[in-house]
């Protein structure tokens, strides 16, 4: 009031200063009102911290899918396409003898299809095992190992050319319990081994002549089980793998040699004493002078000499191999699976097969030198050498580089339960994996010193 009362007094007054100065002041008064859209920012905050409460559902999804992206792939893609294939070649080396026989030819395809998908559903159950259970279960494998080899030597047992290695099931199902002896194997001569401590529970650099001993008479009637069947083969097989075991746990040199002399002293003792079935000693003639008998235990090798070479570079075309469809080669669905592979598929094909399964025990060796304690480190080097040395063996009597046994190719051959093994060692190597990249376990195992 006062200064509108001087403002009256001033000469040249006019009311619109005064009304210019009120209006300049409006601003200040309306300050708080510009600054009102602060305080809405509270709220943004809080619905932006609330968006995370949101996708928890989605946090917790993907958490549990957290063992897929651990897996791995490579050897599971290698495994799926390894096996795919086995399917088609099986289906391509009975469909003709079916079709003559008058019965469905699609019969070995569906049984070979249901034996994929067990072999799957075992897969994963096997590895999906933690680190706990997985190093409790081979004293259980092995106690079944010995049961089902000594019931296929009791009136149990079913004799298939000249072998009694399987046991029937009802719905015309065999079980062939040898197959399952080189998973049972592995993994008891894994725990023994890789169990052994010192005196002050550190583990030793050279496992003791003890242990060693302990393998080696758990291996015994495993072996003499498969040999008595006989399964020359697999028996050969298990012989390869325990001896690999051994030098992987790091046993010294001079008890290596002794167990080399061993061996060859039981095979020339075998030799003298005629102990080798006539069927045997045929085939190892056949090997050593592959014309002396080309139309009796010869046929079979020089037969698939044949019919691989007889494919070319890219092959004949699936389902339409000659000597396939004739069934020059005996027993081509399972354990001469190759030649059906070298024929229809050709030399490309049959590369693609060898890769595969080079894959496959690449990744298992990858797994083995990878693992942080030598249970782990010995059965996947286990697994890895029986799948090298029977995929060696199989391909390798197909060309005449070997003598023929009975050993099928990985993943490929038709056979329940050879498949069944096979994926199950697959399932052995995922949950050790697992084990191997999961935190919480390394963590836990960090804390309770080495094994």
């Amino acid at each position: 009031m006062n200064q509108l009362r001087q403002a009256h007094g001033r000469p040249g007054f006019a009311p619109t200063e005064l009304r210019s100065r009120s209006l300049r002041a409006v601003p200040a008064r309306a300050q708080p009102l510009r600054a009102q859209p602060l305080r809405a920012q509270p709220l943004r905050a809080q619905r932006l911290r609330a968006r995370p409460l949101r996708a928890r559902p989605l946090a917790r999804a993907l958490a549990r899918l957290a063992p897929l992206r651990r897996c791995d792939w490579v050897l599971l893609t290698a495994v799926l396409a390894l096996s795919i294939t086995g399917v088609l070649l099986v289906w391509s080396a009975s469909r003709a003898a079916l079709l003559q026989a008058g019965a469905n030819p699609l019969t070995y395809l569906k049984k070979e299809l249901l034996n994929l998908a067990i072999g799957l559903i075992l897969m994963l159950a096997v590895s999906l095992l933690d680190d706990e259970k997985l190093r409790e279960c081979p004293p259980w494998v092995y106690a079944a190992t010995l049961l089902g080899l000594i019931a296929v030597l009791s009136p149990v047992g079913t004799s298939v050319n000249g072998a009694s290695a399987w046991i029937s099931l009802p719905g015309g199902f065999e079980v062939e319990p040898s197959e399952y002896a080189k998973l049972g194997l592995v993994l008891m001569t894994a725990k023994i081994l890789g169990d052994a401590r010192t005196a002050d529970s550190r583990p030793p650099i050279r496992p003791p002549i003890r242990t060693v001993a302990a393998a080696l008479a758990c291996a015994a009637p495993v072996v003499a089980l498969v040999t008595a069947e006989p399964a020359l083969g697999v028996a050969v097989l298990l012989m390869v793998v325990l001896v690999s075991l051994i030098v992987l746990a790091g046993t010294r040199l001079r008890w290596l040699a002794g167990l080399g002399g061993a061996a060859a002293g039981a095979v020339l003792t075998a030799w003298w004493l005629h102990l080798l079935r006539p069927y045997q000693l045929h085939r190892l003639t056949a090997f050593i002078n592959p014309g002396a008998d080309s139309a009796g235990a010869g046929y079979s090798a020089a037969q698939a000499k044949i019919a691989i070479g007889s494919g070319g570079l890219l092959g004949q075309g699936l389902l339409h191999g000659q000597f396939v469809a004739g069934n020059f080669v005996p027993e081509q669905h399972t354990d001469f699976i190759f030649t059906v592979a070298g024929e229809e598929l050709g030399f490309a094909g049959a590369v693609m097969i060898i890769v595969l399964l080079g894959v496959i025990v690449v990744r298992a060796l990858l797994i083995a030198a990878r693992a942080d304690d030598q249970f782990a480190t010995l059965v996947a080097g286990g697994i890895a050498i029986w799948f090298a040395f029977q995929s060696f063996i199989n391909i390798g009597m197909t060309i005449g580089l070997v003598p023929v046994t009975g050993l099928p190719l990985p993943f490929v051959s038709y056979g329940g339960s050879a498949m069944f093994a096979d994926m199950m060692a697959v399932g052995v190597l995922q949950a050790l994996r697992l084990a191997g990249t999961d935190p919480r376990l390394a963590l836990d195992r960090a804390l309770a010193g080495p094994r």
